[in-house]
Formats: C-alpha cells, structure tokens, sequence
C-alpha cells in the first residue's frame, strides 16, 4: 500500500514541482492550498487537495485526520513573487509568523494525525560568519530566531522523525528568479528533488542543500540523501 504524504505549500515554487515527483515515485500526496481557485491545479498534478489556513489549527488538525498521512512535508513560506525588495520588509514579518506559529500548528496536527516523519524548508543563508568551511555543524546567526523555532519543532517533537531541508536561494521557473542572484544558491527542481530523496531515504536530521562552489558544504547532502546538484555554480 502507497505511503500517504501531506505537503503544506503544495502550489508554492517547490512545491509545483515536487508534487509529480512524489506521485511518480507512487506515493499518495494530499496538497495544501489557501486558495480554492488553486485546488484544480493540485488535482491535474495527481494530489488531493487541501484548502486550509495554517494559522487556524483546528482546521489544519482536521484535515490531517482525514488524510491519515505517513509523512508531512513542510514548504510553506509568505514571501513575494521574486522576492520583491518593496515588499520583503513586511513579509519577512509574516514569513517569521509562519515559521513559528504555522509550524507549530503543522506539527501539533501532524503528531494529532499519527504521522511518523516530517521533513521541512529551512535555509542555508542564516550560519554566523567563520573560517573556512561552512557545515550543518556551523551555528547560525542569533538573529534566527524563526528558523530556530522551525527547526527545532520539526527535530525534537516526540514521536516525529524530523529532517530540516536548508535550501539555498531559489532560482528557475515559478520562482521569479531566471538566474542565481547571490552566493549561496539552489535550482528550483534541485530542491523538489532533494525532498523527494529525503523521503525516499527515511533520513533524519539538518542537511545543506546548496549549489557547489560556495562557502556552505552541501557533502552531507550528497553523502546521506544520495543528492545531486544539476547546476554547476549555477551555470
């Protein structure tokens, strides 16, 4: 019998993408969507899909009683198209709000449901400044207070089996960058990818999941997940 999968985010930038990957790979994927007029979309993909607010936590619980899922995925984020300079001040506010309080409610619904395995969206651009090599090891920035709260719900909540992605900076289609735009980046379908496999894996824990040839080490990525970049720098 296929594993059930419940992705939060199921029609953001990686999410698009990661659906068709899952259902290949013959799992049965319920898709979250705030939107109703997006739920046509999920279902030409092959997923169920889910309307709900993350912020309201009854809901969230209740429809993932009804999909009874194996694993949760978590990419949700609240950022604008691109990236929008004039709009990320007020995002990053509701992107912290999420990481938080969505989180927590994703989680507290996912352990209601009996899931077993989590697997959620983290970043690589938040380690402190060091010498060298930068690793999983590496401590982030004290300012990363959300990411903290993320990470450590999807990684020490009892009864979950908790794997944080740290993506690099998404670029290609749907994500409103054509090109890399900074030092540390990611190709969109790489990413989608590297769920797949952490899924695929039952592996736990932080990875770097980046592009080669900058400061941050994606070998445990490669290593465990069995991971590969298709972008060489971004080339």
């Amino acid at each position: 019998m296929a594993e059930t999968i419940f992705l939060a985010g199921a029609t953001g930038a990686i999410g698009r993408k990661l659906v068709p990957m899952l259902i290949e790979a013959g799992f049965a994927v319920h898709g979250t969507t705030r939107k109703p007029e997006r739920a046509n979309s999920l279902r030409a993909l092959g997923a169920t899909p889910v309307v709900v607010d993350v912020f309201d936590g009854k809901a969230l619980e209740a429809a993932l009683r009804q999909a009874k899922p194996d694993i949760v995925i978590h990419q949700l984020t609240d950022l604008p198209f691109g990236l929008d300079p004039a709009q990320m001040g007020e995002a990053r506010i509701r992107n912290a709000r999420l990481r938080e309080v969505g989180t927590k409610n994703l989680v507290d619904a996912a352990v209601a449901a009996g899931a077993r395995r989590m697997i959620s969206q983290s970043i690589a651009w938040s380690y402190q400044t060091v010498a060298g090599e930068i690793t999983e090891e590496t401590p982030l920035q004290e300012g990363a207070t959300a990411i903290r709260t993320l990470e450590a719900l999807t990684l020490t909540t009892a009864g979950i089996a908790g794997a944080v992605l740290r993506y690099g900076l998404l670029y290609g289609p749907g994500t409103g960058a054509d090109a890399p735009s900074g030092a540390i980046n990611l190709y969109v379908e790489d990413a989608a990818s590297a769920a797949l496999l952490a899924v695929q894996t039952g592996a736990v824990g932080i990875f770097n999941v980046v592009e080669d040839g900058g400061s941050v080490s994606n070998a445990k990525a490669k290593s465990i997940l069995g991971w590969q970049t298709s972008r060489c720098g971004g080339k």
